[in-house]
C-alpha cells in the first residue's frame, strides 16, 4: 500500500510515532491494517482488515486474514471472499519450523484456501533481510523443498497455480522492485506484484442470478449499509433485491466500492450496498442477497465430505457427530444426521453398505443438518457457496462441498 501511494507519508509518520512510543519499532507497517488498540497490543490481527490498492493494470481489495489458531474462524471468513491467497511464510530460524510443523498454522492455512476454492497461491518467504538469514539462497531453497510436496498433496498444481519469491516486507525489497544483484543476485523471478498483475483475471458469472454473502452490516445517515462480495449476478441502484433466509426485499439506494460510487456493480467486486427497508441489527453475515431467482435456504443438505484429523476424545466421526460449519461468510451449528457411503481414495468408488462411522483421513458422503436455516447452492452451481469446512474444539476437522440440495425422502 505504501509502494502503491495508498498511504501518505504524513500517516506513516503517525504510525511511526505510535509504534515507538509502544516500542515495537518494527511494527509500523502492520499498524496500516492492524487498526483497533488489541491487535496492536498483542501484535496479532484478530479481525480481517480491508484496504485497497492499485497497479497500472489493476485494482486489487487486500483482505488481511489473521494468522494466529485462535482466530481461525475469522481467517476462513476472510479467505472465503479472496480469489488469490498470499501465504506469508518466515524465512528466520525458528520461525518457519514453528509454522511448519505438525498442528502448525501454515498447514492449516494452506488446507483452507484451498478448500475454500482459492486456485493460485503466492508464497512469499519474507524476512529474508533478517540477520539469521542474510538472503541465503540455502535457507530460501530449505523452505521451497519443505512447503513443496505439502502443497502438491493439498491438492494444488505446484507447477501451474504457486509461485514462490523471496522479499523483505520491511523492506519492501521484491515487492515492487527487484532487489539489487549485490543483495539477492540469485533471484530472477517476479516480483509480488509484476505477478499479480500477469495472473489471469478470475471468469464471473455475470448473467447468473445475484448471489452477494453478507460480510457485515452498519447504519449511516438513517440507512442500512451492507458491505459484501458479488459471487455471481449483477446489481444496479434502484433495483429491489431480497435478503435471505426471509426474503426481505430491499431497495438498493446506492453502490460504492473502496474508492467510488457505481451505478451497476459486476461480479467480484468487494462493494458496501446502501439499501432502504431493514434496519441494520436484522442484517447478519451469512446472510445473501439475491435476485428473485432466490438463493435456497435449508437445514439438511447432502455433502461430500473429507476429513483431516479428528480429536483423540472424538476419533470417530459417526451420525450424531456435532461441529461448527463455516460456509462462505455464514457460521452456524450442525449435525452430521446421517452417513451415506464411505469412498475409497484410490479408486473414487463408494461403498455400497453405509457405514456407521470413519476415521481421520477419510472420505465420505453425508448428510449434514442446521440448527436454522442457511443460504447455499449445491457445488456445481456456484462453488463459492457450495464449499465448507466444519471445525471442532477449535481445529478443522473436515473440509467438503455440496452435492446435493435435494430434500430427504420419507423412509430413504
Amino acid at each position: 500500500m505504501l509502494l502503491t501511494g495508498q498511504v501518505d507519508e504524513r500517516t506513516l509518520q503517525k504510525y511511526e510515532k505510535e509504534a515507538k512510543d509502544n516500542n515495537r519499532e518494527s511494527w509500523i507497517f502492520a499498524y496500516i491494517m492492524d487498526t483497533n488498540e488489541e491487535e496492536r497490543a498483542k501484535g496479532k490481527t484478530v479481525e480481517v482488515g480491508r484496504a485497497h490498492f492499485e497497479t497500472k493494470i489493476k485494482r486489487y481489495t487486500i483482505l488481511d486474514a489473521p494468522g494466529h489458531k485462535n482466530y481461525v474462524p475469522n481467517m476462513i471468513g476472510g479467505a472465503a471472499q479472496a480469489d488469490i491467497a498470499i501465504l506469508v511464510i518466515s524465512a528466520r530460524k525458528g520461525e518457519f519450523e514453528t509454522g511448519f510443523e505438525k498442528g502448525g498454522q501454515t498447514r492449516e492455512h494452506a488446507r483452507l484456501v484451498k478448500t475454500i476454492g482459492v486456485k493460485h497461491l503466492l508464497v512469499v518467504i519474507n524476512k529474508m533481510d533478517d540477520p539469521t538469514v542474510n538472503w541465503g539462497k540455502d535457507r530460501f531453497d530449505e523452505c521451497v523443498e519443505k512447503l513443496t510436496p505439502f502443497l502438491k498433496a493439498t491438492g494444488y498444481n505446484v507447477k501451474k497455480d504457486i509461485v514462490f519469491i523471496p522479499m523483505s516486507g520491511y523492506t519492501g525489497a521484491n515487492m515492487l522492485v527487484h532487489t539489487t544483484p549485490e543483495v539477492c543476485p540469485w533471484y530472477t523471478g517476479p516480483t509480488m506484484l509484476s505477478y499479480l498483475d500477469n495472473l489471469p483475471v478470475v471468469e464471473r458469472k455475470a448473467d447468473a442470478p445475484l448471489r452477494i454473502p453478507v460480510v457485515d452490516s452498519f447504519k449511516d445517515r438513517g440507512l442500512t449499509i451492507v458491505m459484501g462480495k458479488i459471487e455471481s449476478g449483477t446489481v444496479s441502484v434502484g433495483q429491489t433485491i431480497f435478503l435471505m433466509p426471509g426474503k426481505v426485499a430491499l431497495e438498493v439506494v446506492g453502490i460504492n466500492t473502496e474508492t467510488h460510487a457505481l451505478q451497476r456493480a459486476k461480479p467480484g467486486e468487494n462493494i458496501k450496498i446502501t439499501v432502504r427497508g431493514i434496519e441494520e441489527g436484522n442484517v447478519s453475515a451469512g446472510f445473501v442477497l439475491c435476485d428473485n431467482n432466490l438463493v435456497p435456504c435449508l437445514t439438511e443438505f447432502e455433502v461430500m465430505l473429507a476429513v483431516n484429523e479428528l480429536s483423540k476424545e472424538k476419533s470417530l466421526l459417526t451420525a450424531g457427530y456435532e461441529a461448527i460449519l463455516h460456509l462462505h461468510t455464514c457460521v452456524e451449528e450442525c449435525t452430521v444426521s446421517e452417513l451415506v457411503a464411505q469412498v475409497d481414495t484410490k479408486t473414487n468408488q463408494e461403498s455400497k453398505k453405509k457405514p456407521t462411522f470413519v476415521k481421520s483421513n477419510s472420505v465420505v458422503r453425508c448428510r449434514l443438518q442446521t440448527t436454522k436455516p442457511v443460504p447455499i447452492e449445491s457445488f456445481t452451481n456456484l462453488p463459492q457457496l457450495g464449499r465448507f469446512t466444519l471445525r471442532d474444539g477449535g481445529r478443522t476437522i473436515a473440509m467438503g462441498k455440496v452435492t446435493s440440495l435435494a430434500a430427504k425422502k420419507a423412509g430413504k
